[in-house]
């Protein structure tokens, strides 16, 4: 419990975490963002982990001097590429498999949801999906099982990674020296996490849609 309860003040007070760690340990807490980054976009049993909103913060907080704006650029970066890269040649070596044993700690519903999308979109669904909490877990995951060319996969990859980690990154540097910011980044870490379910949620509610038309 005294866990759990760590892990809720963690995301509502991520700004004042991320500031402490940087002043008292440096170099380790850019280790742990990387492997935070990492296991969310690699890792189909780690879809819960933060992700929009810890490189919001962490930009945040490089504005206020506390880190390097540009290490936490390339080791988010590098951590994102990794990841998904990961996710797709573990989804093209035994993606199959893992569908269809139906494991209680991966969630089913989430692969057909990015299947569904996959299929819709093509590759350019590993760039937009980068923007969608737990899709973007899936996806690449989804990519591999559907045996999509290494070099076509790499690109989308790459440029999707460099999209998601630049444009909270960089948000987060010039909101975090704004003083409403200042004061009120967990309810603004909030709303992004509000915002960037909302895509999933609207593809989520036209499929439904779909299938209610098909029904008829």
């Amino acid at each position: 419990m005294d866990f759990l309860h760590w892990c809720l003040d963690f995301v509502q007070n991520m700004d004042s975490y991320l500031t402490h760690y940087f002043q008292e340990y440096g170099i380790i807490v850019y280790i742990i963002l990387f492997l935070v980054i990492f296991c969310e976009t690699g890792l189909v049993i780690a879809p819960f982990l933060p992700g929009d909103s810890l490189i919001f913060a962490a930009g945040a907080v490089a504005a206020l001097g506390n880190s390097n704006v540009f290490v936490l650029f390339i080791v988010m970066f590098v951590a994102g590429i990794l990841g998904n890269t990961t996710n797709y040649t573990i989804g093209r070596l035994i993606g199959q498999k893992i569908y269809e044993k139906n494991l209680r700690c991966v969630k089913k519903e989430y692969i057909d949801s990015a299947m569904n999308f996959f299929e819709q979109h093509g590759g350019i669904a590993i760039v937009i999906t980068r923007f969608m909490p737990i899709m973007r877990t899936f996806t690449p995951f989804v990519a591999g099982i559907a045996k999509m060319r290494p070099s076509a996969f790499s690109m989308y990859n790459i440029l999707g990674a460099f999209l998601w980690v630049a444009s909270f990154l960089s948000l987060g540097y010039f909101f975090g020296q704004q003083p409403f910011v200042k004061q009120n980044l967990s309810m603004v870490m909030v709303a992004i996490v509000v915002i960037s379910i909302c895509p999933a949620i609207v593809v989520k509610l036209i499929d439904i849609y779909k299938k209610s038309k098909a029904d008829k």
